[in-house]
C-alpha cells in the first residue's frame, strides 16, 4: 500500500466527520481514492482501453464515474440478467464474462434489437449455443458471441494446472473449433474473445512474512505469461483465420494490467477491483492503490478492558475459506478478532488497546477482503469527498436488484 497516499489517523478523523450525521452500520467511497486509482489503472494499460468489470462495484453511480476517466471503455459484467438491465439503463458495450442458462433472458436479448446491439455473451461449449437456440423463442437478433480461453498454466503433461477452472477451451485448435461452430449457426456473430489469468492477476506477489511464498508466486507467474502470451498469440490467428473481424481481445485484470497490454493480440484489459482496493490486493510489487472503499459498524458494547462489540461484521468474501477472507479492522488501527468468535452473524468482538479509546457508538471501519461483495450488504454508498458526504448512491441492492 502506498504510504504516500494512506494516512490512517487523518483518513479516520475524515471519514467520522463526514458521516457524524449517520448512523452505522454503513458504507462510504472514497472519490479522490477511487479517482487516484483509476488514474493508475489507466497508466499501467498504456493507451489499450479499460473494461470495468462490474462485479467489484455493483453500484450504477461508481460504473459511470469509472467510464467517464478517459481510457475506460465498456463494461464487464456478470450475470445476463445484469446486462440485460445494464444495457436498458442506457449501457451500450456491455461484455457478459461468463456462461449463462438464463433462457427467458436470452430470449429477451433475442427479442430486442437494442439489446442485442449492446450485449455480447460468453460461450465456451456448443451446447451453450444449442440452449441460447431453444430459449430464443422466435427471436430473431443476431446474438453477439465472446469466446473464452483457458488461460492456466499446464505443467508435467498437463498433471500439474495452475490457475482458475473456466473455460475447457485450452489449445488454438479447441478455440478455433468452437469459432467454427459459431460461424456455421445463423443468427450467431463471433464478435471478441476473452482470457483471464486469475493466477497472474489474483493473486499477491509480495506478501508480508512469507518471501519464500512470495518469490515462489513471481516465479509462476513469469512462467505463466510467457506461456499465455505465446498461446493467446496462436488462439488469436487461428480464430482470425475463421473471423477476420473480431472487435476486441480481452485479458487482464488488477494485478496483471502492465504485463497483459504488452501483449500485441490483446486490444483491451478489463479490472474493477483496483478501483477500490480490497485488501486482497494490497501485496502486488507492480502496483499499490488507495483504500477507496471501506464499512463502518458501531460500537455497541464494551465488555471489558481491551475490547468492545460492534454491531455486524459477519462479511466473508467468496472463495476457499480462510483467514484472508474476512473483513480487516481498519480503522482505528491496533484492533483485532477475537480467535474463538471471529467476524460475527450480529455482532463480533474486536480485541487491542484501541478499544479502550472508542465510545458506544464510534465507528470502526473496516476494509472487506474483496471488491463489490459488500454492496450485497449495503444498500447504499456514501460518496465522500474531503470530510464530507457529497452524495448518496444506491448500491444494486439499493435499485432492488439482486442478481447471484
Amino acid at each position: 500500500m502506498s504510504s504516500a497516499f494512506v494516512h490512517p489517523a487523518a483518513d479516520r478523523a475524515r471519514y467520522d466527520r463526514a458521516t457524524a450525521h449517520l448512523d452505522a452500520p454503513l458504507a462510504v467511497c472514497d472519490l479522490a481514492a477511487f479517482d487516484a486509482n483509476a488514474a493508475d489503472l489507466v497508466r499501467r494499460a498504456g493507451g489499450k482501453p479499460v473494461r470495468v468489470a462490474s462485479k467489484s462495484l455493483r453500484c450504477r453511480a461508481l460504473l459511470e464515474r469509472a467510464l467517464d476517466h478517459p481510457g475506460f471503455a465498456g463494461v464487464m459484467a456478470f450475470t445476463l440478467a445484469e446486462s440485460l438491465w445494464l444495457a436498458r439503463c442506457g449501457l451500450r458495450d456491455v461484455l457478459l464474462a461468463y456462461p449463462s442458462a438464463d433462457r427467458a433472458g436470452y430470449a429477451e436479448l433475442a427479442a430486442d434489437p437494442g439489446l442485442a446491439a449492446a450485449v455480447t455473451v460468453m460461450v465456451d461449449d456448443p451446447a451453450q449455443l444449442s440452449l441460447i437456440d431453444r430459449a430464443r423463442a422466435g427471436g430473431t437478433q443476431e446474438i453477439r458471441v465472446c469466446l473464452e480461453l483457458d488461460t492456466s498454466l499446464r505443467l508435467l503433461g498437463g498433471r500439474l494446472r495452475v490457475g482458475a477452472r473456466r473455460s475447457p477451451l485450452h489449445s488454438p485448435a479447441e478455440v478455433a473449433e468452437l469459432a467454427r461452430s459459431v460461424a456455421r449457426r445463423p443468427g450467431f456473430r463471433l464478435v471478441g474473445l476473452m482470457g483471464y489469468e486469475g493466477h497472474v492477476a489474483g493473486v499477491g506477489d509480495a506478501v508480508p512474512g512469507r518471501p519464500l511464498r512470495s518469490r515462489a508466486v513471481r516465479l509462476m507467474q513469469h512462467v505463466a505469461r510467457r506461456e499465455l502470451a505465446e498461446r493467446r498469440a496462436a488462439v488469436v490467428r487461428a480464430v482470425r483465420a475463421v473471423q477476420p473481424e473480431l472487435e476486441f481481445v480481452n485479458g487482464g485484470g488488477t494485478g496483471s494490467v502492465q504485463h497483459t497490454v504488452a501483449e500485441d493480440a490483446v486490444t483491451e484489459v478489463a479490472a474493477g477491483s483496483g478501483l477500490l482496493m480490497p485488501r486482497l490486493f494490497d501485496h502486488y510489487t507492480g502496483f499499490a492503490g488507495r483504500p477507496a472503499a471501506l464499512f463502518a459498524l458501531p460500537v455497541v458494547r464494551r465488555p471489558g478492558l481491551g475490547v468492545v462489540t460492534v454491531l455486524g461484521g459477519g462479511y466473508p468474501a467468496s472463495g476457499a475459506p480462510g483467514a484472508d477472507r474476512l473483513p480487516v479492522p481498519y480503522l482505528p488501527q491496533g484492533l483485532r478478532y477475537d480467535a474463538a468468535e471471529g467476524a460475527g452473524e450480529v455482532q463480533t468482538p474486536l480485541l487491542g488497546p484501541a478499544a479502550d479509546d472508542l465510545l458506544i457508538g464510534d465507528k470502526v471501519w473496516f476494509r472487506h477482503a474483496k471488491s463489490g461483495e459488500p454492496a450485497e450488504r449495503f444498500d447504499a454508498l456514501h460518496l465522500v469527498e474531503g470530510d464530507r458526504v457529497t452524495a448518496t448512491a444506491p448500491t444494486y441492492r439499493g435499485e432492488g436488484q439482486t442478481f447471484l
